[in-house]
């Protein structure tokens, strides 16, 4: 006997396959099975923030110039190469800190020497001087080591640009007082302009750091020579 299939009937039968393959839609039609969502990555450890790096924070200092472990060059010049000069080495604040001490890796002592009028100061980026320490000829002195030189009064500094000053007077021998700086030695500037330059030179003859400087009157002509580059930290 030769069995009779009807529309009616076929179309039954699909409808029952598809709703066992969980393939029918709203309108009857036949869509794509949703897929699984892929699992979310693992978090990362720590926080999820990367290694930064060493910090300031790291050696209870607020900022730097660098990292100290970096500054491996030293640097000598001549009085007369220096003397009366202000070398300015710029830092960046990216947060605002009580700035009481500027630290001076002093990399080797001439105890013959004979020094005054040697003095620390801070300028901020219109050149402007807001802060600076005693003399400082006594400290270059003694004892070769990275040193705290204390303002003679904190001040609270806000983020921004600023240039830590250093001005030499007297006699010593080239090779003896010497800073801890890095090597990087002509290219210090490199991408930059006054008054903008990482390390310079302003003014020749100074026995104190004036009130103000023209940071357009930034010189490398001395940086160049091997001076600049010096290393410092703030507390």
């Amino acid at each position: 006997m030769r069995t009779r299939t009807t529309t009616a009937g076929l179309a039954a039968t699909l409808a029952a396959l598809l709703a066992l393959s969980g393939c029918s839609s709203s309108d009857g039609g036949p869509h794509t099975t949703a897929s699984t969502p892929a699992a979310a990555p693992a978090p990362v450890q720590g926080g999820g923030a990367g290694y930064e790096g060493p910090r300031p924070q790291d050696q209870n200092l607020l900022a730097w110039t660098g990292d100290p472990g970096d500054a491996g060059h030293v640097t000598a010049q001549s009085a007369a190469g220096v003397g009366g000069r202000i070398t300015l080495v710029r830092v960046g604040l990216r947060e605002q800190i009580t700035w009481s001490n500027i630290w001076l890796g002093l990399a080797g002592i001439d105890a013959n020497a004979q020094l005054s009028n040697c003095y620390l100061g801070v300028y901020d980026a219109t050149g402007k001087l807001v802060a600076s320490t005693a003399d400082i000829s006594p400290q270059l002195m003694t004892d070769a080591v990275a040193k705290p030189l204390p303002l003679t009064k904190p001040f609270t500094a806000g983020t921004g640009t600023y240039f830590i000053a250093l001005l030499l007077n007297g006699n010593w021998a080239t090779n003896a007082l010497t800073l801890k700086a890095t090597g990087a030695g002509i290219s210090v500037n490199a991408g930059l302009a006054p008054p903008a330059l990482r390390y310079s030179t302003v003014l020749t003859g100074q026995t104190s750091l004036p009130p103000a400087l023209n940071l357009a009157e930034q010189s490398t002509g001395t940086i160049n020579t091997g001076w600049g580059s010096q290393w410092y930290g703030i507390s």
